[in-house]
């Protein structure tokens, strides 16, 4: 099949930017997204041109790095999936295909459609971990969890910290990336020495790196393609609320 594709191009993040138009020709319908941008950046490099730079890794669906919105949709909007697992036969033959970065404050644009995310590792960095020191790895049943709670732990624990959550909410919000990070540890026997500092950092540093406010139109869970639940949000905003209530100290709240 034959595309038009229009994608963002942007040199460097003091660039305005602006959408530029390629085709894409004899692309097969069972190649992915991305083997797709692939053909269309060995057909620039051929030219002597500068190919369109994307992230990507483990094309898999596991490690989030493949952020694009397609058509206005993050991971172009099929349920479920990374945009590395989107295939070329969902589009038609003379489709036109609408390529951004994802748009947000806290992703600024460093190239094309490469955004720093910096800010989701400094949001884990801030409490989305146990630091206490367990030693040697524990047996799998020395720790009593029910399953109920390591279901849940683990409904949470699927968050590959891609964005989409953000890219598609109006506000630019990480609210279901952040009550994931938190709700997979507060489900946990481990997770309970530190929960209230935790839930307290993550979300007071999630402000601090310029993200809006949850919209509750539950864009996020739609657009994530790991299905997270926007229930992890409720949980998060009443460990917030009991934490606040409490007084426990933040740590970015002393900077």
């Amino acid at each position: 099949m034959d595309l038009e594709l229009h994608v963002w191009r942007q040199k460097n993040p003091q660039d305005p930017g602006k959408m530029m138009q390629y085709q894409a020709k004899n692309v097969s319908p069972d190649s992915s997204f991305l083997e797709m941008m692939d053909q269309v950046n060995e057909d620039l490099v051929s030219k002597g041109e500068d190919p369109i730079a994307f992230d990507h890794d483990c094309r898999e669906g596991i490690c989030g790095m493949c952020s694009m919105v397609i058509n206005g949709k993050a991971h172009g909007g099929q349920k479920g999936t990374t945009t590395c697992q989107l295939h070329m036969r969902k589009f038609k033959n003379g489709d036109k295909i609408y390529i951004e970065p994802w748009r947000a404050k806290g992703f600024p644009v460093l190239k094309d459609l490469v955004v720093d995310r910096g800010a989701f590792d400094r949001i884990i960095a801030a409490g989305g971990f146990v630091s206490v020191n367990t030693g040697g790895v524990p047996d799998a049943n020395a720790i009593p969890v029910p399953k109920e709670k390591a279901d849940l732990a683990m409904d949470a624990a699927e968050c590959i910290a891609c964005g989409a959550c953000v890219a598609a909410c109006k506000n630019a919000s990480a609210m279901l990336f952040v009550a994931a990070k938190v709700s997979h540890l507060a489900n946990l026997p481990q997770g309970q020495p530190e929960r209230k500092r935790r839930v307290l950092n993550m979300v007071n540093r999630m402000d601090a790196e310029g993200f809006g406010n949850c919209t509750n139109y539950f864009e996020c869970e739609a657009a994530c393609p790991k299905s997270i639940s926007v229930k992890f949000i409720a949980q998060m905003n009443r460990d917030y609320l009991k934490a606040s209530l409490t007084h426990e100290e933040s740590e970015v709240g002393k900077e």
